[in-house]
Order: C-alpha cells, then structure tokens, then sequence
C-alpha cells in the first residue's frame, strides 16, 4: 500500500495521476474540499472521461501532518510513503510556519515511517536545500554542494534544508529512503499557486524580465522520477530534478509567445527591485496579505544557479521534457 501526503499540490497531484496507473492502493491526506477539486480537474485534464475511475482509486483522508496521533493511525499498514507536502513561501513572517510545516511536519512522518516500518520513504525536497557555496558561475551546482547559512538565505531554504536533515536522521535509524531536489516546477494546475503564479503574471502583462537565470523542470517528470527511485534498489540518496538551466528572460519569452503576449523587454534594475519589494511588503502589512515580491526572491532574481542533472541521469537513464513543451502543457492545463 502507498501513502501519500501533499497529493493535491502541484508534483503530488501529477505524481497520484501516475500511481494511479497501477492497481496498489494508495490513501492521500488533504486539508480542505476544494483542493479535491482541482485534483479531480486535472485528472480530466489528462484523463477525459476515464479520469473519476482513477481518482476512486484513491483513498482520500482529512489529515495534517501536524496531527501526531492521525498521521500515524493513517499510516498504519503502508509500505511507501511519497512525502510531498510542504509550504512554499519567502515571506519573511511566514518563517515559523514554514519552520514547523516543513521540517517538524517532515519530522512526524520520518517518525511515522520508522514506527510502522515502512519500506522506503521518497521525500520531495527542493533544490533550495542544495548548496552552492564557492561553485563557479560557469559551473553546475551538484549534489554534494556545502550549504552555508547566509544573510540572503530564504526562510524557504532553511525549513527545507532542516527538512531534509529529518530525513538523513531517520536513515541514521534504519530508514529506507530517496530524496528528489526538483528545480522551479511547471505543470499543468492553478495558475494562483506556487510556481505557476508567473504564467498569471505574463498573461496580464509583463514589461520586465529579472537579468537571473535558473532551473526548471516539468512536474510530470518530478512524478515519474519518484516512482522509478521508490521501485528500484537506489536508497539513501538524493538527487537533483532539473530538465534545463534557462534565464528568466529566455523562460518568460517563451511563455509570452505561447499566450500571445508581448514579451518583457526591459531588464529590471537592482534598485527598481528593491523599491518594488520593499513596496510589496508594506501593501502586505495593511491589507494582511502574502506580498507579491518579497527581498529574498528579489535577491534570486539576480543570481545565476544552473544544477547538474547528471547523478540522476547517470541512474535512471532519463530523457527530460523539453522546457518549451513543459510550457505548453501548463497553458494548455490551466484548471482553477
């Protein structure tokens, strides 16, 4: 049996769409209605009239992985477990939420995990807890990069770094376990959350590009990734998720072309952006609202990161989606 936590989110719900290809059992956890049903849009996205079969394959259970006693009573009699619930944000006052969501709630089904002996635990980090400490510009950054806490580090960066070392904790106990780094997810879902929120943005008009560049990867590969780690004999490992290192203004061009939008034109300056966040967060402040730009991704909108992918190549064998394809999946399956 399989158990999965985050399935309504961006690679969980990609990753039930192909767990449910199988007949194995599978029970996810989920916090509110609504969430059910974009799952449920993008399963006919991808599934047309087929896609209530697969989605009755699963059983889906109210729970947080917060919740101690429930978490465990749901884990009971499962032998996977694909660990992808999380909280992205790099909103400075959200740290002790991503805190406790994404390293203690990390922690809990590591502890869960170990409890009921499962048999290997896949846990989706990010490559935000990747160090790239002292790596060239002209160089990719790699698995075995030195994490070092900094003034720029992110909230995000910290919870899932600290997350990740849950993880190498229950694997110091006897746990069976694989940890997949995606780069920027793109897939088809929300256009109102995590990564897709730039589509939105585009499609309304977007004059400037940030000069950065970074790594991208389709959240249908994220999923196939996860499933062929769990069912193969790899264990203790993590393993960078990128299909292509791109700058922003390559990717935001292409997503205008592909929405029949003017692309940005204009490289945004450091001081352009620093007003606009520090903007952003006072709007924040007195609407009691999630600000829009925040100084950490102002500050990664100028950095140059490119990720190797060749660990997990070298493994797997893998062909990625190209990028360009990954773009029009994600405006062909806009739900919400």
């Amino acid at each position: 049996m399989i158990f999965v936590t985050g399935g309504t989110g961006l690679v969980g719900s990609h990753l039930l769409l192909n767990l449910t290809e199988e007949d194995t059992p599978i029970t996810a956890i989920y916090r509110s209605e609504s969430r059910l049903d974009k799952v449920r849009q993008l399963f006919r996205y991808y599934l047309g009239e087929n896609a209530e079969n697969h989605f009755q394959k699963i059983k889906w259970e109210k729970a947080d992985i917060m919740d101690i006693p429930r978490l465990n009573d749901l884990m009971d009699n499962h032998h996977y477990v694909y660990h992808c619930a999380a909280i992205v944000s790099f909103a400075r006052r959200d740290f002790n939420k991503l805190i406790q969501i994404n390293r203690y709630g990390t922690a809990n089904v590591v502890n869960a995990c170990l409890h009921h002996n499962v048999k290997k635990l896949c846990y989706v980090s990010s490559t935000a807890a990747v160090g790239n400490k002292d790596v060239p510009e002209n160089e990719l950054v790699n698995e075995s990069g030195s994490w070092v806490l900094t003034d720029e580090t992110s909230g995000y960066s910290i919870s899932k770094y600290s997350a990740e070392k849950e993880v190498w904790r229950g694997i110091e106990e006897g746990l069976n376990a694989v940890i997949v780094n995606p780069s920027i997810v793109f897939g088809a879902g929300d256009w109102n959350e995590s990564s897709l929120v730039i589509f939105n943005t585009i499609r309304k008009g977007l004059r400037f590009y940030s000069p950065g560049a970074n790594a991208f990867v389709d959240a249908r590969d994220v999923a196939s990734i996860m499933i062929s780690l769990m069912e193969s004999e790899i264990s203790n490992e993590r393993f960078l998720c990128v299909s292509e290192n791109t700058s922003f203004k390559k990717v935001f061009t292409l997503i205008a072309n592909q929405l029949n939008k003017k692309p940005p034109r204009y490289p945004v300056s450091p001081i352009l952006l620093a007003i606009a966040w520090r903007i952003a967060v006072f709007w924040s402040v007195i609407t009691f609202s999630s600000p829009t730009i925040t100084k950490s991704s102002a500050t990664s909108a100028f950095k140059t990161i490119k990720y190797s992918n060749k660990k997990l190549r070298d493994a797997l064998d893998y062909n990625f989606i190209s990028l360009e394809e990954s773009i029009n999946n994600a405006i062909q399956g806009r739900i919400g």
